[in-house]
């Protein structure tokens, strides 16, 4: 069984316009179980890039904060549009699990299709390689470095205010509030 204040992270990232060049403000809050804000981390990603794995264990493995998490909670596995995450790396490098928390199944053919459309068939290999989604409840997770059984306990701590972790929720209200002066939507 888990204590109530385990320490996870949770990851968002801002909102942007397609049209805009620059560089999405990507947020990481630490927290103890689903309650406690403890710290705020930060870094910028390329609009549809491939730096958001490279950038987010940057993150982590130089934040004073690392010895104490027990998991990565991200939303979604990409940011910054197609910038997608490679969820194994991810866990491999920073040795700290990742749970993909997903609001709706998605239509992964779609995606792919939408993918090879748009010429950046080279993210495909990374969706596939995130796993299977499995539901949990009423959402949707893929798992790295940590099994079914764990994550839900994980998940029933850190959900406190909605389906979505509160780590989560907390770093899209941040990204957005800092990139639009309000925070708005939904993580």
């Amino acid at each position: 069984m888990l204590k109530k204040e385990i320490r996870a992270l949770g990851i968002d990232d801002g909102p942007f316009k397609k049209s805009q060049k620059s560089k999405v403000l990507v947020v990481g809050t630490v927290f103890r179980g689903g309650i406690f804000l403890d710290g705020v981390l930060s870094t910028k990603v390329m609009i549809d890039g491939d730096d958001a794995t490279e950038k987010i264990i940057r993150m982590i493995n130089s934040s004073k904060f690392k010895p104490q998490f027990q998991c990565i909670l991200l939303n979604g596995i990409a940011v910054a549009g197609f910038n997608i995450i490679d969820i194994k790396e991810l866990s491999e490098k920073t040795e700290i699990p990742v749970i993909v928390i997903i609001r709706k199944k998605p239509n992964v053919q779609l995606i792919k299709d939408t993918l090879a459309r748009i010429n950046k068939s080279e993210k495909i290999a990374l969706i596939e390689k995130a796993g299977s989604i499995i539901p949990i409840g009423k959402i949707y997770v893929q798992l790295a470095g940590i099994g079914i059984e764990k994550a839900r306990q994980i998940l029933k701590i850190t959900c406190t205010r909605s389906l979505i972790p509160e780590p989560i929720r907390i770093a899209h209200l941040i990204a957005s509030g800092i990139t639009d002066g309000e925070s708005r939507g939904k993580a």
